[in-house]
């Protein structure tokens, strides 16, 4: 039998699932985005955000560890303090991008 039938298929993350779900991403909790109840007001919209960053980099950085950038930030380091892998992260800016 051929290896590729040993394969098991990769389904691509839910950027969107994990950006609301309250034990993960959570951002519907600080931020208002399309397709999201109940939004938060702490942190900025988020629209337009390929715009805003266009360096995709910049993004992930921002949702991994806001702190270094900005030290007084209320914002989890989702990376940092392991909350989120860094595919989930870049699921979440993929959704994020979306927008």
């Amino acid at each position: 039998m051929p290896v590729a039938a040993y394969a098991q298929p990769t389904e691509p993350l839910d950027g969107k699932a994990l950006a609301l779900n309250r034990s993960k991403g959570n951002c519907i909790t600080c931020h208002e985005f399309k397709g999201g109840d109940f939004p938060g007001s702490i942190g900025p919209a988020l629209n337009d955000m390929k715009a805003r960053f266009p360096d995709r980099k910049e993004l992930t950085a921002i949702i991994a560890d806001e702190t270094k950038r900005n030290p007084e930030t209320v914002m989890p380091p989702f990376g940092r303090n392991l909350i989120l892998t860094d595919k989930e992260i870049s699921a979440i800016v993929d959704f994020l991008y979306q927008l």
